[in-house]
């Protein structure tokens, strides 16, 4: 009876053991291969969303004075001394810094020295020319004076004639005397006119030397006047590219003045992105201590580096500590979506493209991925045009990780 109670229990546990591997099975068939685990605090999960989206583009840059002016060395010279330093509030006709250059003396003098010679000339030759004219209608006068005698003379040979007083060759004789000297007196009022243009002339070639010797007198006393460097503009010397002792050649950099207090922001926005921007875009500009609104004002024709520049107007008051140079972040408004689901920007998204999310189940417990079209992306935000309905929950953060899983687990 004993043997036959031991025989059934182990006909029992061997059918209990064979059910057991069976129900073992299938629950492996069912949840197939193992999942990878997903915390969910390393990861950034955002919520499908129907509503208006703003579309924008983001760009980093820096604040620059729109008034700015950098001070270049006229000729080749020595910095012997720098006045004022970066910082510095500066007027007009503030020096900035003095230069040397013996050359430059040497040539402002022999400039002097040819004006004044030139001067001179001027001078002697008008005297000459005066003198010479003088004589000429000294001439011009005693011809005129020959002439009229010799009229008068004829006027009383007619007289006489007619009264048969001198004979007739006598009379004809004071004819002929009277038409040379007519002759005669407009021969020198012709060579009066003609002398007269002549010293023009000739005034006009000593007075073109005198003033080419005066318009160099005056570029050598430019670059003269050009070796106390000043700053030209009121506002605050920003840079001094040059140091004490150093020889700098002619057009080199010296230093730059800025106005601090009217600056722009110009953004480098990337070329791909650039295209949608356009003249007179609102725009938000972040200095890191506060955000001032603005407009775009100008845009780079040519791109550098992978970006294109973009000036931006600010309209608001910059916040405190503002000031050239400053590291700042644009944000361009591109465009309002109108009642268009919207996520926040998932790691590699791309603008009307293709990307597959983790979507977590309703449980929350896994995530699977789906296709999903993206179509308008803005800074932290893009359109789903197809894939997913509102409420849905995906994974945002770079699942690169997982790429050959379509299922992972979240704890």
């Amino acid at each position: 009876m004993l043997k036959i109670r031991r025989r059934r229990r182990m006909q029992w546990l061997a059918g209990g053991g064979a059910l057991a591997v069976v129900l073992l099975a299938v629950l492996l068939w069912r949840l197939g291969p193992a999942l990878p685990e997903v915390e969910r605090g390393s990861v950034w999960i955002d919520r499908v969303q129907r509503g208006d989206m703003l579309h924008e583009v983001r760009a980093t840059g820096t604040l620059v004075p729109r008034s700015s002016r950098w001070l270049a060395a006229a000729t080749a010279a020595q910095v012997e001394q720098i006045l004022v330093w970066p910082g510095t509030q500066v007027a007009p006709d503030t020096v900035l810094m003095r230069l040397s250059n013996p050359e430059v003396e040497d040539s402002l003098r022999n400039a002097q020295a040819q004006v004044a010679a030139a001067e001179a000339e001027v001078a002697a030759k008008r005297a000459e020319l005066q003198s010479q004219l003088l004589d000429e209608r000294s001439a011009e006068a005693q011809a005129q004076s020959d002439y009229a005698s010799a009229k008068v003379k004829a006027t009383a040979d007619a007289k006489a004639m007619e009264k048969q007083l001198i004979a007739r060759v006598q009379y004809e004789q004071g004819q002929i005397a009277l038409k040379q000297l007519e002759q005669r007196m407009q021969i020198e009022q012709q060579r009066v006119a003609a002398f007269a243009g002549s010293m023009k002339a000739q005034m006009d070639a000593v007075q073109a030397k005198l003033q080419q010797q005066r318009s160099n007198l005056q570029l050598r006393q430019r670059q003269a006047d050009a070796l106390d460097v000043k700053a030209g503009i009121a506002g605050v010397l920003q840079e001094v590219a040059v140091q004490e002792g150093a020889q700098v050649a002619d057009g080199a950099n010296l230093a730059r003045v800025a106005r601090p207090d009217v600056l722009i922001a110009r953004l480098q926005v990337p070329e791909v992105q650039a295209k949608d921007v356009a003249m007179g875009m609102p725009v938000t500009v972040d200095t890191h201590n506060g955000t001032v609104a603005g407009k775009v004002e100008r845009i780079d024709p040519a791109v550098r580096n992978g970006s294109v520049q973009v000036d931006v107007d600010l309209a608001g008051t910059l916040p405190p500590g503002a000031r050239p140079d400053l590291s700042v972040d644009g944000r361009i408004r591109i465009a309002k979506l109108d009642n268009v689901l919207s996520v926040g920007r998932p790691a590699l998204a791309k603008p009307d493209g293709d990307i597959g999310l983790f979507r977590l189940d309703p449980s929350g417990d896994t995530a699977t991925r789906v296709p999903v079209h993206i179509g308008a992306a803005s800074v932290d935000r893009v359109e789903v045009t197809r894939g997913l309905k509102p409420g849905d929950q995906v994974i945002l953060s770079d699942t690169s990780q997982w790429d050959k899983y379509d299922r992972i687990r979240m704890k």
